[in-house]
């Protein structure tokens, strides 16, 4: 680690670690509320937790700051590798236990490889791609590259963890795009994700492939490179059927009462009703702190964790609400702005995948607890419950102050 001097005091974000530390006092408030009068002393005790952890991650946070990013490109593949060892053996576990298993007790302590596998994919990928800016459009440092984030994405849903994995899809193509991959490769990229969804629906799958022919026959590539990539999305059209069947039924029943296509409002539905009641009766003031009817009386499952924006707009109103969403697109943009800035080809990519990461799990979160984005479990940045998100997090803002400090070094 660099010693602390003026002109490293001048060049730290102090912006960025304001809004980091409004959101940890919201979320222990938030925490705190939620588990109020829960009737569990164990319950009670996750804000302390939430505390303790917020702390340690205080120590993160300074660490990653200040330790050279030289340390994080020398070491990227060894942190990506240690990841993918830590998710096969999370798999072996569940293997041998029968069951799904996402967690790694040590000493009574426990924490999930797959919220670290984020950032240190990232960081892989980030050293990858600027190992190789000369060669970017290539078609072996495409595929590279695509493999370094799929790979801990496919372990992640093997886990199952599909919410979690699906972090990935918005992180690998951001990170291709920043590095200047081309609009065509993006494109030939998420179409087999496109042809997945519109698989479905003959006809639909049918304007899908209609739609990848134009592309393919407008730019006019190889005549062999144009059939490769029609094949591979034929081939992802017919296997789609095979795994949606391999899907577990909660995962199923997620998606489908998402789309509309099933109603269960004792299930799965009752989360989202319950937290659009929280959310309305809020109004725009909110109801006051450890007043909310729907959070006191705990009609909504997981509302320390998965579903904490609800307790917020119910106690806070819509003024809380908006007031957290600004503090986010505050977050948001201050990390793209550094990112932009950054003149180390290295530190811009791995900052612009943190900082998607952070944009994906708030929509989706709060798109989540206000019904319009699928229950995926994921949690709320700096304010939902849990110690692995958490450290994760703020170590990754850590990361981002790093830029702001050597944003002007190659």
């Amino acid at each position: 680690m660099e010693s602390i001097t003026t002109k490293t005091i001048k060049r730290f974000d102090w912006i960025l670690l304001l809004t980091m530390l409004c959101l940890l006092v919201v979320g222990v408030l938030a925490i705190y509320s939620a588990t109020y009068n829960s009737g569990s002393s164990n319950l009670k005790q996750n804000y302390e937790r939430q505390i303790i952890w917020a702390a340690l991650g205080g120590v993160l946070f300074l660490t990653m700051a200040f330790l050279h990013f030289k340390y994080y490109q020398a070491f990227a593949y060894v942190l990506y590798g240690f990841s993918i060892v830590l998710l096969l053996f999370v798999l072996a576990i569940g293997k041998m236990g029968g069951g799904a298993v996402r967690w790694i007790s040590i000493g009574g302590l426990k924490f999930q490889p797959s919220e670290w596998a984020k950032l240190f994919t990232i960081i892989a990928l980030a050293r990858y791609l600027s190992d190789h800016t000369n060669q970017i459009r290539s078609p072996k440092v495409l595929i590279t590259a695509f493999a370094i984030g799929l790979l801990p994405m496919a372990l992640i849903f093997e886990e199952p963890d599909f919410g979690t994995s699906l972090v990935f899809a918005a992180i690998i193509p951001s990170i291709l795009f920043w590095a200047d991959v081309s609009p065509l490769a993006l494109f030939l990229i998420a179409a087999p994700f496109l042809t997945m969804i519109a698989s479905f629906n003959f006809y639909s799958f049918f304007a899908d492939m209609m739609l990848l022919v134009g592309v393919l026959y407008f730019v006019k590539r190889p005549l062999i490179f144009s059939a490769a990539n029609v094949l591979l999305n034929l081939f992802v059209g017919i296997m789609t059927p095979f795994m949606w069947n391999s899907l577990h039924a909660y995962q199923q029943k997620r998606i489908l009462t998402f789309l509309g296509l099933v109603s269960d409002p004792k299930g799965l539905s009752y989360q989202i009703i319950q937290s659009k009641v929280a959310i309305g009766s809020g109004g725009l003031w909110g109801k006051g702190f450890l007043h909310g009817t729907q959070t006191q009386l705990r009609f909504l499952p997981a509302q320390h964790t998965d579903f904490i924006f609800s307790v917020i707009g119910e106690e806070f109103g819509f003024i809380g609400a908006m007031a957290v969403l600004f503090l986010f697109v505050l977050l948001l943009y201050r990390g793209f702005k550094l990112s932009a800035a950054s003149k180390n080809n290295f530190a811009s990519l791995v900052g612009i995948g943190i900082t998607t990461m952070f944009l994906y799990h708030a929509v989706v979160n709060i798109g989540m607890a206000t019904g319009i984005m699928p229950v995926t479990g994921l949690p709320l940045p700096f304010v939902s419950y849990g110690g692995s998100f958490l450290l994760m997090s703020m170590a990754s803002m850590g990361i981002l102050e790093n830029i702001s400090i050597r944003k002007y070094e190659y």
